[in-house]
């Protein structure tokens, strides 16, 4: 079930960063899918794009970002190598995916906060329209923060949420399996 859950990830986007400002009542984001990076609407990420220039950010190119063409194999590998295990049976292999899975997850989320704090942190402040000294503009990895007169918000949106859920079905299986092998 861990393994399937991970379909969704193709779906749904993985991640959402909303940003929401007097000048934009509405509000505008981006969703992280699998493998390229879109707005919540049509055109969100070239607005998002234009404001963040004014502080000397880079423009957000999906096309740029590597890690949206390893994603979809990645994710493939761990969906066919799941269901293998889940067929085949084998505590050892179900241990070594879930060990596997764990980690690629936690670098997942280590980039995506390094990619942040790189967009945050490196900033074209020559060219910049709006120049305050010592202001970064990381968004949080979880969470909401304030930054000027903008509240950013990021959480995971319904592929992360499939993603976690997978984790979470994978350690109760690890756990049951252990657990019957204690109780033999």
């Amino acid at each position: 079930m861990g393994a399937l859950l991970l379909v969704g990830t193709y779906f749904f986007p993985l991640w959402s960063i909303t940003v929401e400002a007097p000048q934009y009542p509405e509000g505008l984001g981006i969703y992280i899918r699998i493998n390229t990076v879109d707005g919540h609407a049509k055109n969100d990420l070239k607005n998002l794009n234009i404001v963040n220039h004014y502080i000397g950010m880079q423009e957000i190119v999906p096309e740029s970002i590597p890690e949206l063409k390893y994603m979809p194999p990645i994710v493939a590998f761990l969906i066919v190598s799941g269901l293998l295990i889940a067929w085949k049976g084998g505590k050892k292999t179900l241990y070594l995916w879930l060990a596997f899975f764990s980690l690629l997850a936690l670098v997942g989320l280590v980039d995506f906060y390094l990619w942040n704090y790189d967009f945050g942190h490196n900033l074209d402040t020559e060219n910049a329209a709006i120049q305050i000294e010592g202001m970064t503009y990381q968004p949080p990895l979880f969470g909401t923060k304030t930054m000027l007169n903008f509240v950013t918000t990021s959480l995971p949106s319904w592929g992360g949420i499939a993603a976690f859920a997978s984790i979470f079905m994978g350690c109760l299986a690890a756990f049951l399996s252990w657990r019957d092998k204690q109780s033999a």
